[in-house]
């Protein structure tokens, strides 16, 4: 850390650990919107006001001003080195049932809300770190369908 960083905040860590370990897994960095549901901010405003402090301190960067352009100034190499909890046959097939509950509300609702799709992605997300990708392949189509759908929904 430079002299001129400042140490983040507990919050501000918490956002750098989400954005670090988000980029591993996806390869590129979190939308706002995507912050605000996986730390469960109340606003995309209070995601942007931690960005933009993180980044005047030194500890995140920004390509060109562009969506998903963030990246953390300086990673740590535990993210990938956190052992993932092992997970028990009936926590996994629990956990597989609400995301099939939530895909099947989804499907059997008239219309898509952005928050919705954000939830979805954040399940499958959790099914991905969790090791599940069984789980994720099967619900690859269906997700790929209320996709689409939710963007016919928003060209009418």
């Amino acid at each position: 850390m430079s002299a001129d960083q400042v140490r983040p905040t507990k919050k501000q860590r918490e956002l750098l650990q989400f954005i670090e370990t988000f980029i591993a897994e996806h390869g590129y960095s979190p939308s706002y919107r995507e912050i605000m549901v996986g730390l469960n901010y109340n606003s995309v405003a209070t995601v942007a006001l931690h960005v933009n402090s993180l980044i005047k301190r030194g500890h995140l960067l920004r390509r060109d001003g562009k969506a998903r352009s963030l990246e953390v100034a300086n990673p740590t190499a535990q993210i990938a080195q956190q052992p993932i909890q092992d997970v028990k046959p009936h926590e996994e097939k629990w956990l597989v049932t609400k995301v099939e509950e939530f895909i099947a509300g989804l499907e059997d609702a008239p219309a898509i809300e952005q928050e919705a799709l954000d939830q979805l992605r954040v399940l499958i997300g959790a099914l991905k770190i969790l090791g599940f990708e069984a789980a994720v392949q099967s619900f690859d189509a269906r997700t790929k369908d209320l996709h689409e759908r939710a963007n016919r929904h928003k060209e009418e």
